[in-house]
């Protein structure tokens, strides 16, 4: 590692992908499980590379050093290869910095994320500059994220089918060229609309096919929904929520949002177009938030679950094309918008700066550590 490097590092509070220790003992059973749980959470936190520097006392940052003798590359490349699964990338090195020499650990942005400790099959991740043990839905959203997991054909089990606006299911079947009565639920199998039931032997709706076809999608997945705060309108209610499947939602929220926003040449198709998105690419695995929109004085913010996918950035974002979340939904939500609001191409953040060119910046912030999306517009004072 290069002097400039570790000094950029060093510079830096500890976080995510960064951690100082004063010292490495791998000679007991429970230091080299703490040091294989401080490898497997960094490499499971978002970003790119992750370090964890030696020879630095943890709260002053006071240079220290270390022995460099304690650090074989070859017993700690074991450790982390046998306690961790799968194996994780990693490189040990010996730096000489003031006099003094410090171990650096680089732990490598891999690709076949989530990452366990093999014994104990625990999954950890830091939170700020501790490691902890993942959350259920930390764990599902990044199966998802990686490929392994399909958030949109899981069963939604305490839903029937009577749950699904059949009307609906055998307009999406016509548009696509797939005949269906109504009676065959192996087609709607096939489609992803339904899943079987091996325990109960019947067909229950999966998640997609209820965000898309549910008669009311919230009374089994209540995250799904759009809650609207009003701080800018009296006329209206502060707390405002909009349920259905997610064309009707969107159809609810803009037609309220037209209302409230009653603002002259305020570019309201800007706002429009990243609820749509929300609703699109939000982590519906975060069951504890819907996608929230504040309307305010000095700002409007759509406030999604779920940062940006592949990608290792916690900034404004300003031309930048993200990977796709939810893409089941996203490609049937294509077929069934009449008004083509997900066939837009090219970059949607772009298009919003744009659209308040000299009234201000809009921001775009995929704020990893809290793992939400945020777009936050130029309010609508501005245009008064």
């Amino acid at each position: 590692m290069e002097i400039q490097k570790l000094q950029s590092l060093l510079n830096k509070q500890e976080g995510p992908k960064l951690d100082f220790k004063q010292k490495l003992n791998t000679n007991t059973y429970g230091s080299k499980k703490e040091l294989s749980k401080d490898v497997c959470a960094i490499a499971n936190s978002r970003g790119g590379r992750g370090y964890i520097i030696f020879g630095i006392e943890d709260k002053t940052k006071n240079i220290i050093g270390i022995n460099p003798s304690d650090f074989n590359e070859e017993k700690i490349q074991q450790i982390i290869s046998t306690r961790c699964e799968p194996p994780i990338p990693i490189s040990v090195e010996v730096v000489e910095y003031k006099e003094k020499s410090l171990a650096v650990i680089t732990i490598y942005s891999g690709d076949q994320k989530p990452y366990q400790i093999r014994d104990v099959g625990t999954f950890y991740i830091r939170r700020g500059s501790t490691t902890d043990i993942m959350r259920k839905e930390e764990l599902a959203g990044m199966l998802q994220e990686y490929g392994l997991l399909n958030y949109e054909l899981t069963q939604v089990y305490k839903a029937g089918i009577e749950s699904l606006d059949m009307a609906k299911v055998k307009d999406y079947a016509s548009r696509i060229g797939v005949v269906f009565d109504g009676r065959d639920l192996s087609i709607l199998e096939s489609l992803g609309i339904v899943a079987w039931d091996k325990e109960d032997n019947k067909y229950n709706p999966t998640s997609g096919g209820l965000l898309l076809f549910g008669f009311n999608p919230q009374l089994f997945i209540p995250n799904s929904g759009i809650k609207i705060i009003n701080k800018i309108n009296p006329q209206f209610d502060e707390v405002n929520n909009f349920g259905g499947d997610i064309l009707e939602m969107l159809d609810c929220a803009e037609e309220f949002l037209k209302k409230v926003v009653d603002v002259e040449n305020y570019p309201l198709h800007a706002v429009n177009e990243a609820l749509v998105n929300a609703a699109a690419y939000r982590n519906y695995f975060d069951i504890y938030n819907e996608t929230l929109v504040l309307l305010l004085k000095d700002s409007i913010q759509i406030i999604s679950p779920g940062s940006l996918i592949n990608d290792g950035r916690n900034k404004v974002f300003e031309e930048f094309i993200p990977a796709r979340r939810n893409m089941w939904l996203y490609q049937r939500l294509i077929t069934l918008d009449a008004k083509n609001r997900f066939t837009q191409t090219g970059n949607g953040f772009k298009r919003m700066q744009q659209a308040f060119s000299g009234y201000g910046k809009v921001k775009i912030l995929s704020i990893d550590n809290k793992d939400v999306f945020k777009v936050v517009f130029p309010g609508i004072n501005k245009f008064l």
